[in-house]
């Protein structure tokens, strides 16, 4: 079997690689759709596709998951009758859909496409907007994220991009 799973990873948190763990334990492979990849550089998208990329496999890699998946970006068609075929064209073949977001989970749903909803960890705690929120305002984040998602965004001045972003150029 071969799971999907789509999020923006904005960026990939401990609760991301609780997720796929979940997932790998009913699946021999997981396709990580990294979604709304044509968008960065905003700030509730900061960062590019490709450093996506790198925060989970960098992740994985550090998490001991060293094989059985496959990154994927994939970006938005802005129809959402075309995005399910575009999302099957882009990776490979696959059984199950997770994913908690409702309208993805209509989508595939209405198309006979299996999906579940994956066991969510610590969601207070473990999200994006929260870690993001953490950076502007100066509080602590890093044990949100694996250690090699910190590497990636300070290799990618993604602290300073992402409070760039918050300015405002209004007086």
């Amino acid at each position: 079997m071969r799971g999907l799973l789509i999020g923006r990873f904005q960026p990939f948190h401990n609760g991301h690689s609780y997720v796929i763990r979940e997932v790998l334990k009913e699946n021999e492979e997981i396709i990580i759709g990294i979604g709304s990849a044509q968008i960065s550089h905003t700030l509730e998208n900061p960062f590019t596709a490709g450093e996506r990329v790198m925060m989970v496999s960098k992740s994985l890699y550090e998490n001991g998951i060293k094989k059985n998946y496959y990154i994927i970006p994939i970006p938005d068609v802005n129809n959402n009758s075309l995005w399910v075929p575009h999302v099957r064209s882009l990776t490979p073949p696959f059984n199950k859909v997770y994913s908690g977001n409702t309208l993805v989970k209509r989508l595939f749903g209405e198309v006979g496409v299996k999906v579940e909803t994956p066991p969510m960890y610590n969601r207070e705690e473990y999200s994006g907007t929260m870690i993001r929120k953490r950076i502007l305002n100066d509080e602590p984040w890093v044990d949100f994220v694996p250690r090699a998602v910190v590497d990636v965004i300070n290799e990618v001045s993604g602290v300073s991009r992402l409070k760039d972003l918050a300015k405002s150029d209004r007086a």
